[in-house]
């Protein structure tokens, strides 16, 4: 049975051999995290090659998935792409509706669709890629490598802003951002517009989503590495993994992209072209199923980080006594990632452990799950922002029938 490490000690036993990771609590607020050194680090990282890539056809071998998608595509009520893999195998691959409707282009196979907040995960895996090779740490202040940097953000370390416990307000949620959104803007022209808001709490003591906490991150990236970020994270991560469909628009060819839609009073509606630079640490990527599965696999399989930074990445660092978010029940949240039981959420229920994250932006939304107990992937792209609650059940019905529960046929939440 997975178990979601907690800050105070607890690691998966899929992790084997793991050196010890230990996440203490230095005070209040305070986190020091004592992580194995980076040459034993690199030492642990798996030195077997990735898979190779199963080819990209249509799969249709889950039945009820099959039926449901089947339902939903002929009566026009679901837009996307949905992957379920066990371990290398695909169990299902298809895509339901239009690229482009305006243009009358479907989708294909290897259409590519922005990932939003999905993106979060590459970003994480970037700073810990950079603390496997002794560069950084986690427990870096921020002001460490960030110029300019207030006083309010002296506490701050890099883990505050992995787990979105730093304090910094989000921008989104500022009356500015409607005028932001729309504007280009430099990393350092977001990072001065975040340095005007000070910190909403102390740093460690609660938990808030925050995509500003996740450009500074991706700029502590481009500092300790040297490079833009996004040429880190092509050279570092996604070239040596064949990521060829994954990228940002700052960065690589961002043709064959998926149009994103809304569904407003008046029918189906293409959202403007997204301004990425305002989220490029936390949610301008874009990429493709088989490419998602391909990263999936790298990640949870120790082809990206070592022992010791993947047990930092999927360890629980909310803490235990904070409120509710967003009215939401306590969610795991780690570095990048969400480790809930999501299948609670549906009726008939199920309590595997998935690893997640979900991403909502510019007229798509997505979910990108993996169960560690079965080797699970699910890879649900939908270029329809307002498809949440069956994006979401549709990657729940996928993921049980994968595992042989009970196709879950309600939502219960």
């Amino acid at each position: 049975m997975f178990v979601v490490p907690k800050s105070a000690g607890g690691r998966p036993w899929f992790l084997g051999t793991l050196a010890a990771v230990a996440l203490a609590s230095a005070g209040a607020g305070a986190w020091i995290v004592h992580a194995i050194a980076p040459e034993t680090q690199a030492a642990t990282a798996s030195k077997t090659r990735l898979p190779e890539r199963p080819p990209v056809e249509v799969v249709e071998a889950l039945p009820q998935l099959k039926a449901r998608l089947d339902y939903l595509g002929e009566h026009k009520q679901f837009m996307g792409a949905i992957l379920v893999a066990k371990g290398d195998q695909v169990l299902f691959r298809q895509v339901y509706g239009k690229a482009n409707y305006e243009n009358d282009q479907p989708l294909n196979l290897d259409t590519r669709f922005r990932l939003a907040s999905v993106s979060k995960q590459f970003t994480a895996a970037a700073i810990l890629k950079l603390q496997d090779e002794g560069r950084l740490s986690v427990n870096d202040p921020v002001c460490q490598w960030i110029e300019a940097c207030p006083d309010a953000w002296k506490p701050l370390r890099i883990h505050h802003l992995l787990s979105h416990t730093s304090g910094i307000p989000d921008l989104m949620a500022q009356s500015e951002w409607g005028r932001i959104r729309v504007t280009p803007r430099t990393p350092k022209e977001l990072t001065e517009t975040s340095a005007r808001y000070g910190l909403q709490f102390e740093p460690g003591t609660k938990i808030r989503y925050d995509n500003a906490a996740y450009n500074l991150a991706a700029e502590i990236v481009a500092k300790a590495s040297g490079k833009p970020f996004e040429t880190y994270l092509n050279d570092a991560i996604l070239k040596p993994l064949g990521l060829k469909d994954t990228g940002s628009d700052a960065h690589a060819d961002a043709q064959g992209l998926a149009m994103g839609y809304a569904n407003f009073p008046g029918g189906l509606t293409a959202q403007p072209i997204a301004n990425v630079s305002v989220v490029f640490g936390a949610g301008a990527l874009y990429s493709t199923l088989d490419d998602m599965l391909t990263w999936n696999r790298a990640l949870h399989k120790g082809h990206v980080l070592s022992d010791g930074a993947y047990a930092q990445m999927i360890a629980d660092h909310a803490p235990a006594d904070t409120p509710k978010e967003r009215g939401r029940p306590h969610r795991s949240y780690g570095y990048g990632v969400y480790v809930n039981s999501l299948g609670a959420q549906v009726s008939p229920s199920f309590d595997d452990k998935q690893i997640y994250h979900t991403g909502s932006w510019a007229g798509f939304r997505n979910l990108v799950l993996y169960q560690p107990d079965a080797d699970v992937t699910v890879v649900v792209l939908s270029n329809n922002y307002h498809q949440r609650d069956l994006v979401f059940m549709l990657s729940q019905q996928a993921m049980a029938e994968a595992l042989g529960r009970p196709f879950p046929t309600g939502l219960n939440r």
